[in-house]
């Protein structure tokens, strides 16, 4: 622990420090003051909303998996799965993606029909971050959540493109509109993409399909958060939200072009937007002035249905447990994803028999360790 000294000599610079940056302060006021006056009310609408959402690592939680198994699970809502596959960090990169499309090439995933659309057949050539060596091993065990992400976007895809809705339904993603994960302009492409599909299903089936994503917390919501507190934005007592514009964005973001969309209209910037498919908005659905604020992507071509769309979600996140005023159909979807209780134990012991299967006559080894203490350090907290 700091002795009193030195928390005196604390107190004492970060005094001056703060003084001195005071400025930085006023600079985001300024920046954030105008929106109170575009701040507009939600109005509640009717619709069905489905969401999606990838069980991530953390929820496996296995006692004992020295390959580091890894499940990649997209259950929505309502509890339908479309993806259920086990990779390790040493998966062989190729024949993961040989994986993705049958003997003919055609492809047998929603993974695969993203890439045939994109015009690739190498999950190397959708993803830069994918890197295999010359055995097709990846070069670092990061990869697992950019497939992760790659598969997300897939389903999505897949759902604009190829479902029948039988009513208007708003489609939420679990995060924001945006993506570095895509190589080149893959991202740019898989944008218009969805685009075109959503007209497509107004033409055909008559049904209007949206497309938003929620995020839990937002580099630009953390830095902007006091200022908009101070000059009182979004702190009405009635659901409400405002349109961020880019230039607070790129104030917020280490990388300019994470915030650069097609609406972009600053002179002296030529590079196309590669990598942001949706407008922010921060959003807050509550009726008292503290309630929580979130932000929300809505996909470009459709900002200007922000006031329906948000209507849409609104009546959803009144319903939000155990999260107040966060869409409940995001909870649901991450519910219904997460492997917990006699699923877990069930993978559990699976490993357990595949580890057996290749141990032989040393499988008696593993029933030894399995009876033996996994964390003898917790004794300290039966005390």
């Amino acid at each position: 622990m700091f002795d009193p000294r030195t928390h005196e000599q604390l107190k004492v610079e970060l005094t001056e420090l703060i003084r001195a940056d005071r400025w930085v302060l006023d600079q985001l006021r300024n920046d954030i003051r105008p929106l109170r006056a575009q701040t507009r009310r939600i109005q509640p609408r009717s619709a069905t909303s489905i969401s999606l959402v990838a069980a991530d690592g953390g929820n496996n939680q296995l006692q004992f998996d020295p390959f580091l198994i890894q499940l990649i699970r997209v259950v929505d809502s309502s509890d339908n799965e479309y993806c259920l596959e086990v990779i390790t960090p040493t998966t062989d990169i190729f024949g993961l993606s040989r994986h993705q499309f049958d003997t003919s090439g055609n492809p047998v995933t929603p993974l695969g029909e993203m890439m045939e659309f994109l015009g690739v057949s190498e999950l190397p050539e959708l993803s830069h971050m994918i890197r295999p060596d010359k055995a097709g091993h990846p070069k670092s065990p990061s990869w697992i959540q950019v497939y992760r992400e790659l598969v997300e976007w897939a389903i999505l895809f897949k759902l604009v493109r190829g479902k029948d809705f039988g009513t208007d339904t708003l489609i939420i993603r679990d995060g924001l509109l945006r993506s570095k994960v895509f190589a080149r302009d893959l991202f740019a492409r898989y944008k218009r993409g969805l685009d075109d599909a959503i007209e497509r299903q107004f033409k055909q089936n008559h049904r209007r399909v949206y497309v938003a994503g929620v995020a839990k917390r937002s580099k630009v919501l953390a830095r902007y958060r006091l200022a908009m507190s101070l000059e009182g934005v979004l702190r009405n007592n009635y659901p409400c939200y405002v349109e961020v514009p880019r230039v607070i964005e790129i104030n917020a973001y280490v990388w300019s072009e994470y915030a650069r969309g097609d609406d972009r209209g600053f002179e002296n910037i030529t590079e196309v937007n590669k990598f942001v498919a949706g407008k922010m908005f921060f959003v807050k659905f509550g009726n008292r002035p503290a309630d929580p604020i979130w932000p929300v992507d809505i996909l470009l071509s459709q900002t200007g249905e922000a006031q329906k769309i948000l209507g849409y979600m609104l009546a959803d996140a009144l319903n939000g447990f155990p999260v107040p005023f966060y869409p409940r159909c995001l909870q649901k979807a991450h519910e219904n994803a997460a492997l917990v209780d006699f699923d877990l134990d069930v993978l559990q012991n699976q490993i357990f028999e595949r580890i057996r299967d290749i141990l032989g006559p040393e499988a008696q080894e593993l029933d030894i360790f399995r009876l033996g203490e996994v964390d003898p350090a917790s004794r300290r907290y039966r005390e």
